[in-house]
């Protein structure tokens, strides 16, 4: 049984964008096919909660190849999608500058499949968050179910 919610679904408006690509951009160094961050919904200061979500196309670099005549999303751009939200609440949190790169992966359970077209939500709670790392721990929805969850540390590179 998945466990509940960083946050409760019904109090996040999917069409209210704060933060659009443009402002990720000015965080997040990926580009192109890399981008797997499209949008912040969401941001808590106080509780260290963010809420950003990635519209998963028909058109993604992937789709030909995994696999032919079904696609899936790859888990590893989940946990992508999942890192860059975290790198992106480092600079929110600890207001800083600086590039978060991947420190460690743990306690990743997939618990359902991404097929495009679909709106992938990432749910993210900083654990611990300093100047030399922060612990984040996301969950990733696709229409109110969960399809994966993470713990998440990256580290400034």
């Amino acid at each position: 049984m998945p466990p509940m919610p960083v946050i409760d679904l019904s109090l996040i408006d999917t069409h209210k964008v704060l933060i659009d690509k443009e402002g990720i951009r000015k965080v997040n160094l990926q580009r192109y096919e890399m981008e797997q961050l499209d949008g912040i919904l969401y941001l808590d200061h106080k509780e260290h909660i963010l809420v950003g979500y990635k519209d998963v196309r028909e058109d993604e670099f992937w789709v030909r190849g995994h696999i032919p005549g079904r696609p899936l999303m790859p888990g590893v751009l989940m946990i992508e999608a999942a890192a860059q939200l975290a790198s992106y609440g480092n600079h929110e949190f600890l207001q800083s500058d600086q590039f978060v790169g991947f420190g460690a992966v743990d306690e990743v359970k997939f618990r359902g499949t991404i097929v495009p077209p679909a709106k992938l939500i990432l749910l993210g709670k900083a654990l611990d968050i300093r100047p030399r790392r922060i612990v984040c721990y996301v969950q990733g929805f696709v229409d109110g179910k969960m399809v994966f969850e993470a713990k998440i540390t990256g580290m400034p590179v």
